[in-house]
């Protein structure tokens, strides 16, 4: 496992989790403060089997951004980031699109397999940004993956990007706000990552 529903259950629970059932979905929403900027920020943490790859796609259409999560005790989920990255590009039909690399689990030091230089050299062949994190406690960037991504989705074109465009129009529909006088734009990040030795 790489890590991804720790991760996931860290952001919105407060909680490290080290038993879970394997995720085939699990949604979970948030109305979050960014940048003083309000969301509400609706993460789908979806199965890296291969037998799930159709349900995939089909998250894909859907994301508005991409976490691809690997566990840098395992080398073959680091060597499978670069299959999910051209498939996102390829539902999507972009030569580009906001997805945040992460490499999960630096805490376990003595386990670790993929450096922190082979994940930045695979982000910028990727041409996209890089983080490091671990949901164990105290957790390492949790927060702040979650965070980089909705910035990235933010500052996408508006003319390139139909989320960007889409966030325009549910500005524009919420004249009469009364939480906080913000306006709660749905933002889909989609969680991506395989289970170790799961992909060819």
């Amino acid at each position: 496992r790489v890590g991804k529903s720790a991760l996931t259950i860290q952001f919105f629970q407060k909680l490290f989790v080290t038993d879970y059932d394997p995720t085939i979905e699990d949604s979970y929403i948030q109305h979050t403060e960014i940048d003083g900027q309000w969301c509400i920020l609706d993460v789908l943490d979806t199965a890296g089997q291969e037998e799930f790859s159709a349900m995939r796609e089909q998250y894909m259409r859907k994301g508005d951004g991409f976490l691809l999560v690997y566990s840098v005790t395992d080398k073959q989920s680091f060597d499978n980031m670069g299959h999910f990255h051209t498939q996102i590009l390829r539902v999507k039909d972009r030569d580009s699109y906001p997805m945040l690399l992460v490499a999960n689990k630096v805490d376990l030091v003595h386990l670790r397999r993929v450096s922190e230089e082979q994940g930045r050299e695979l982000a910028q062949q990727l041409k996209i940004s890089y983080i490091e994190t671990s949901a164990k406690d105290p957790p390492i960037n949790v927060d702040a993956a979650f965070h980089e991504v909705v910035r990235i989705i933010r500052n996408q074109p508006p003319q390139l990007d139909q989320s960007a465009q889409k966030v325009v129009e549910e500005l524009s529909l919420c004249s009469a706000v009364t939480d906080r006088q913000a306006c709660h734009v749905p933002i889909g990040v989609l969680f991506l990552g395989p289970r170790p030795s799961q992909l060819p």
